[in-house]
């Protein structure tokens, strides 16, 4: 398994929307995160291992329609998946 591989196959990030933060102040909780979409728990399992790996710091997975999400928080890891993942 690659992260970046994994990441463009099902993956998708969220960045905040500075605007409504301003509008709304510490109502407004979305920040920056990555959500990795997992077929199985196994790749769950090296997900989680290789974002350790990687430095980053997985958030709790959850099951969403027969998959696994994977969510990372915080805005290194949304530029390491918008980069090269390296």
């Amino acid at each position: 398994m690659n992260l970046p591989e994994t990441f463009q196959r099902n993956g998708y990030f969220r960045v905040p929307d500075f605007d409504k933060r301003k509008r709304l102040g510490t109502r407004y909780k979305k920040g920056w995160e990555v959500r990795l979409v997992l077929t199985s728990e196994d790749e769950l399992e090296e997900a989680r291992h290789l974002l350790a790996k990687a430095g980053l710091t997985a958030g709790r997975p959850f099951a969403k329609h027969n998959r696994w999400v994977q969510p990372v928080y915080g805005k290194e890891a949304v530029e390491f998946f918008a980069g090269d993942g390296h």
